[in-house]
């Protein structure tokens, strides 16, 4: 068997994908220098805590400007924003890899578009949903609900191809509902936090928008399902 010696080493990437994840990945290496004590002084330990204040969707200021019809833009910005600052290096670091994978997957058959619009309308909904539950007064931050967005951009994805081989359709809801089990498991362990609210909005949000922005849109779901 021969080898393609010209081959990359690593499987090429859609552009979009690096798009999204060159902030985030920007974003950590500094605040991992500043909490490291290498650049910045006394003063970069904080900057993570200062990036989170700045850029994190609080969701009792999200309440205030509904009450008082107030949409600051530097508070609209946040939830554009947040998805690119992470609680920890471990956590920026599963956000990236899970980015790469599924916008791999994803972004091999969407277009850039396409993929840009799943996830920041899945981050920007799922935040606006967060906020929306009265009980909830942590901040809302990291790329998990774009990442989720993804995912049921990906769901789709195999959701139309089981269509048209004529399996069941609700095999393609397995992902989904193991990382929700798993989210259960954690909470009940561990008392993680209610970020999962805006998790599950996001994976509808994306999938609902992918029978909009994927390729044919749901002309080509329609024709699948009369395949079978």
């Amino acid at each position: 068997m021969r080898q393609d010696l010209n081959a990359p080493p690593l499987n090429p990437l859609p552009p979009v994908v690096w798009i999204l994840a060159l902030p985030i990945i920007a974003m950590e290496v500094v605040l991992a220098v500043g909490e490291g004590g290498l650049a910045g002084g006394p003063a970069s330990v904080g900057w993570r805590l200062d990036a989170l204040q700045r850029f994190a969707v609080s969701p009792e200021l999200a309440r205030w400007m509904v009450e008082n019809a107030v949409w600051p833009p530097e508070a609209l910005l946040r939830f554009l924003a947040y998805p690119f600052v992470q609680g920890s290096t471990t956590q920026a670091i599963f956000v990236v890899v899970i980015l790469l994978a599924l916008g791999k997957m994803v972004g091999e058959i969407f277009r850039w578009w396409a993929v840009m619009l799943v996830f920041f309308a899945s981050s920007i909904a799922g935040a606006v949903v967060y906020c929306a539950v009265p009980a909830i007064e942590a901040p809302l931050f990291g790329g998990y609900p774009g990442n989720y967005g993804l995912i049921g951009a990906f769901t789709f994805l195999l959701w139309v191809r089981l269509a048209g081989s004529g399996a069941t359709q609700y095999r393609a809801f397995s992902m989904i509902g193991f990382l929700m089990g798993v989210q259960l498991l954690f909470s009940l362990l561990f008392g993680t936090g209610p970020q999962w609210f805006a998790e599950l909005v996001a994976f509808f949000v994306g999938f609902g928008l992918s029978f909009v922005v994927s390729p044919g849109g749901f002309a080509r779901v329609r024709a699948r399902l009369r395949e079978r």
